[in-house]
């Protein structure tokens, strides 16, 4: 059909200072796995919504538009302003301008925060703002994974409150769908190539060990705090731990062609949906690893 993985590769952050978007919240009925539709509750039509990215000093004014036939807000985790006024929720047909400065770098997750505030984010009320840290170095690639859950209601209809105050998720995913990068995998590095990847967990509910088969994180900046990056001592990462809200980048090369799959180490998640293909260089396809 016309299905299309949502895309991973992240952009560099514009120069300019402000930022001006318009955002829109929505009911939309789109698939999160083969077959599977949810009227999902969403920002600009999708789940994860749009990835913003800017500078720390730079000014995002953002107006926002309820274009749905509920009640929705917007918190941006990026932002330090009252909660009374820009965050507070929208009746079909209202709009409101949140304008903010980034004060602070870090991979930060924005959301709806209309009560139930469980239901909205667990719906797909979701997204990632990256504000990047004063003299981030440029590197060959950078993708942005956001984690999430998924808990199904009727086919069409919105997801299940209940199994979200149960924490019963049917499905962990990156970036809004089942297993999607296994579906379209990520062929775009080869061997030697610096990798920055921005992860930020979403939730509503559960946590993320971020890991790939196959590599070792030399860089790890979680939550506004470089914790490694290569010098004399060698340290090496194998996991990126997040919290719900919580986001982070991991910077890595790949050694040789092959296949590499990003999970989260949660690995009862896995087979729930939670996993990135990896495609680097050339190689045969013929042995290429299925178990992890």
């Amino acid at each position: 059909g016309d299905w299309k993985p949502f895309e991973p590769v992240l952009q560099p952050a514009p120069g300019a200072t402000e930022h001006k978007i318009d955002m829109s919240a929505e009911e939309t009925v789109l698939e999160v796995a083969p077959g599977v539709t949810q009227e999902l509750w969403t920002f600009n039509q999708q789940s994860p919504g749009p990835i913003l990215r800017g500078k720390v000093g730079d000014v995002f004014t953002v107006t926002i538009t309820n274009n749905g036939k509920i009640g929705h807000s917007m918190d941006f985790h990026a932002s330090k302003v009252a909660m009374s006024d820009e965050m507070r929720t929208l009746q079909p047909g209202e709009s409101i301008v949140y304008q903010f400065e980034a004060k602070h770098a870090g991979a930060w997750m924005y959301h709806c925060g209309t009560a139930p505030t469980l239901h909205h984010i667990g719906n797909g009320m979701f997204g990632a703002i990256i504000i990047d840290p004063p003299d981030l170095p440029e590197v060959d690639h950078e993708f942005v994974f956001v984690q999430s859950e998924i808990y199904t209601g009727a086919e069409g209809q919105p997801g299940d409150l209940t199994k979200m105050q149960n924490e019963a998720w049917d499905a962990v995913v990156f970036n809004g769908y089942v297993n999607q990068y296994a579906h379209a995998p990520i062929d775009t590095v080869d061997p030697d190539q610096r990798v920055r990847v921005w992860v930020v967990d979403a939730g509503p509910s559960e946590n993320s060990s971020f890991h790939i088969v196959g590599t070792i994180f030399d860089t790890v900046y979680k939550e506004g705090n470089l914790l490694l990056s290569p010098d004399e001592t060698k340290g090496g990462s194998q996991a990126l731990d997040l919290q719900p809200a919580q986001g982070g980048y991991v910077e890595f090369t790949f050694d040789e062609p092959g296949v590499y799959v990003g999970v989260t180490h949660k690995f009862a998640n896995v087979g729930k949906g939670a996993q990135i293909v990896f495609h680097v260089g050339e190689f045969d396809m013929e042995g290429a690893p299925g178990g992890h």
